[in-house]
């Protein structure tokens, strides 16, 4: 199915009505699953609407056909316009039914994501064939979705434009595994690492947040923090520690995350850090080695200052008083 723009011009849409018999209500399900699965919008009570195509044509011819088997009466009809309705406020429904279907895929792609982005840092090797199985499973599911986004979304050329770049980190990752780091954490002294200029990648989120919070209250209580494009960060200046970055000094070993390195490198034995560090760690590297009530909230609070916050360092910075609130309370 060839999806039509909004610059395509008006084609006409297909108003589809129907009623079926109360009793069973699995007909009632049936129909509007396969409503549901063309990608149909209810514009009013039991009127769907779908842009004028043979296909769409089609198909209602064989669902009017199914809704009488049923006992039911459906009928169509189609329209140049509807007088209540632009065609532009028409594609904006059409459009936010899609959004909230891509908003579940993006969720499964945030998780795969993380998954690939731990094997580039060289955390603990992950099962590629399960990680490619799952991506060719979503984007399965992705397809079927794309097909009824007859108005190319803003949010289904996002999904394609990740799932491009999943594709390309998949074969990058082909025929070579990443290099597994050794498990040890070598020990290292405080006063070394005494106002320094940390650094890292921008749009800091959970192991980068809880780590700077870390450093800041444990390891360089003078610490600033500049975050930067990754391609700047192999060469750190006079002064400056690179952190949860591939190749930086601290970043993940074996199946630590960042946060765990630092608590291990500089011997932190308070006890509300090591729950913290168990709650990033779940967030962070998701091998289902801990489970604690507290890390949902946590990453819907720090997902919504990264999806409202356009500042790189201060978006560090509220993520940075979250963990200092949760220290706080797990310390009282």
């Amino acid at each position: 199915m060839k999806n039509r723009g909004k610059d395509s011009g008006n084609l006409g849409w297909i108003l589809f009505f129907y009623s079926v018999p109360s009793r069973p209500v699995s007909n009632r399900m049936k129909i509007w699953r396969k409503l549901s699965k063309a990608g149909a919008v209810q514009i009013k009570g039991a009127v769907y609407l779908l842009p004028m195509n043979d296909e769409h044509y089609e198909f209602f011819q064989w669902l009017v056909a199914e809704v009488s088997s049923m006992g039911g009466e459906a009928a169509f009809t189609k329209v140049e316009a509807i007088d209540s309705m632009k065609d532009n406020e028409i594609m904006d429904i059409f459009n936010a039914h899609k959004d909230a279907e891509y908003q579940v895929i993006s969720k499964a792609l945030d998780e795969l994501e993380t998954k690939i982005n731990s094997i580039k840092k060289g955390s603990m090797p992950q099962n590629l064939k399960a990680i490619s199985e799952q991506i060719a499973k979503l984007s399965k599911s992705c397809g079927e979705t794309l097909k009824t986004d007859f108005f190319s979304s803003k949010a289904g050329s996002a999904i394609r434009s990740r799932f491009n770049t999943l594709d390309a980190a998949m074969k990058g990752f082909a025929g070579t595994p990443p290099e597994s780091k050794p498990a040890g954490v070598p020990p290292r002294r405080l006063d070394d690492y005494q106002r320094m200029v940390w650094i890292s990648r921008r749009r800091p989120f959970v192991d980068r947040m809880a780590s700077a919070w870390l450093i800041r209250r444990f390891i360089d209580k003078n610490a600033t923090f500049r975050l930067t494009d990754e391609k700047e960060l192999a060469n750190p200046g006079k002064n400056e520690v690179a952190f949860d970055v591939s190749g930086g000094t601290f970043t993940h070993v074996g199946d630590l995350c960042t946060f765990e390195v630092l608590v291990k490198t500089f011997g932190l034995k308070d006890k509300a850090v090591r729950k913290i560090s168990e709650i990033v760690h779940e967030l962070d590297i998701r091998d289902d080695k801990y489970s604690n009530a507290e890390s949902a909230g946590l990453e819907v609070i720090l997902s919504g200052f990264k999806m409202s916050v356009k500042d790189d360092m201060d978006l560090l910075e509220k993520g940075m008083s979250v963990f200092e609130m949760m220290y706080l309370s797990k310390a009282g």
